[in-house]
């Protein structure tokens, strides 16, 4: 089986949340690179404004600056540009919310904010802070680390925060306040402020750091007691390295497998001029030295071609597998598709018998199509092309004894002329 397909391991897009005063209220398709289907919705609202269908989740007057989500995907932290962040409940009416006196650029919730006794959060500028509620319901900061440029980046998970600043990459133990480790950024010719790190924990001990373009997979383990001394109690190894073929923007993890988020330039073939295309969203399998290439799909988001690689964001929910796309005027939101989907896929570009083979192995588990559909759409294919002995042939299986579809078959194919022995046995 071709990558392409796979198309069932592949994400498909299913709103836009706009973010201008007025947006049209239709259904637009767009194909992506592969040719799967990309499904994009847009909605009105208003200006600065969020939604989930026609809910609205948050809104600010200001540059929204990033949103971090907790492990279970029911809470989100939220920073701007007039130094408020905010946390919520997507499903419930709990909030948290405090005003600094400056901007905050980056923010990550405590992994489990709502069951944690000090609603921890971390924020970066200049240093990298952490939040936590102490008497009289005051935020209490402390500084975690200072003194190497802007913190671009930072990911909470378990215990462990990874942050990025303009040097490299730390990861910090909370609990034994240690510092793991450095992971140097490899081209430092890429600005950091244009180029920014994307970091994303796969599990409570894998990091992976997607940088320009090179992609590091991390593992952190447990230092052997005899090999301490002044050292952490945690080291980290890179287990994957690889390079990708456009600038990264962001990364999540599926299964096995990673969700890139591209930034990509392409030379124009009217001025022969380099320009910004359209950001791509890729799923590649990792291999030690390289990748391979799942699936990919070309995304059509609003001014594209004025954006730079800084103004693209991938945030995922981890508990829904919801991948959220973030762009300066959309976002957009992103699921794995499931066997339906891809027997869709698969009957859109006319693979009949592939989608008949799908059915077959997945009966258990479709909701949406029927074998026996799937088959009798099979055979009209192939009467169609007239490949006849192909499609008789398929008859036996298809039809099975039921005798009213038999009947129906073997008077089509009088009406065509091809009521022959040699092209259909009847089923009696």
């Amino acid at each position: 089986m071709s990558k392409n397909d796979h198309a069932y391991v592949a994400l498909q897009y299913l709103l836009i949340f706009a973010s201008e005063n007025t947006i049209s209220g239709k259904n637009e398709r767009e194909k992506g690179s592969e040719g799967r289907n990309n499904y994009q919705y847009s909605c009105q609202t208003n200006p600065e404004e969020f939604s989930v269908g026609l809910m609205p989740v948050w809104s600010s007057p200001v540059k929204i600056n990033q949103i971090s989500l907790d492990e279970s995907g029911e809470h989100m932290g939220v920073c701007s540009e007039d130094g408020k962040v905010q946390v919520f409940g997507l499903y419930s009416a709990e909030e948290f919310h405090e005003t600094f006196d400056c901007p905050i650029k980056i923010v990550a919730v405590h992994p489990h904010f709502v069951r944690s006794h000090f609603k921890q959060f971390v924020t970066g500028g200049k240093k990298l802070l952490l939040y936590e509620r102490g008497w009289m319901n005051r935020w209490k900061p402390s500084v975690l680390h200072e003194g190497e440029g802007n913190i671009r980046n930072v990911k909470w998970r378990g215990h462990l925060i990874a942050w990025a600043n303009n040097m490299g990459v730390k990861i910090l133990d909370v609990i034994s306040k240690q510092r793991i480790t450095n992971v140097p950024r490899d081209d430092i010719s890429l600005r950091p402020d244009m180029y920014p790190c994307s970091l994303c924990w796969k599990d409570n001990l894998t990091l992976i750091i997607g940088w320009g373009n090179s992609v590091k997979i991390c593992s952190v383990k447990e230092r052997h007691a005899s090999e301490m001394r002044d050292l952490p109690n945690r080291y980290v190894e890179i287990v994957f390295q690889f390079d990708t073929e456009f600038y990264i923007s962001g990364l999540a993890p599926l299964c096995d497998q990673l969700v890139i988020l591209s930034y990509v330039k392409e030379i124009s073939e009217k001025t022969e001029v380099e320009c910004c295309a359209r950001p791509r969203l890729d799923i590649v399998q990792p291999l030690p030295e390289s990748c391979e290439e799942i699936s990919s799909d070309a995304l059509t988001v609003r001014g594209f071609q004025e954006n730079e690689c800084r103004d693209y964001h991938l945030e995922y929910s981890e508990g829904e597998s919801l991948f959220y796309i973030i762009s300066p005027r959309d976002v957009v939101v992103a699921k794995e598709r499931d066997q339906d989907d891809h027997i869709d896929w698969l009957l859109e570009k006319k693979k009949y018998e592939e989608a008949l083979m799908a059915a077959e192995i997945s009966q258990k588990t479709i909701k949406k199509h029927k074998i026996l559909d799937i088959g009798l759409a099979y055979i009209n294919h192939l009467v169609e092309k007239g490949e006849y002995d192909l499609a008789a042939r398929k008859c036996q299986k298809i039809l099975g004894k039921n005798t009213e579809l038999w009947e129906f078959e073997v008077y089509k194919f009088k009406e065509i002329g091809q009521l022959k022995p040699a092209t259909i046995t009847v089923h009696i």
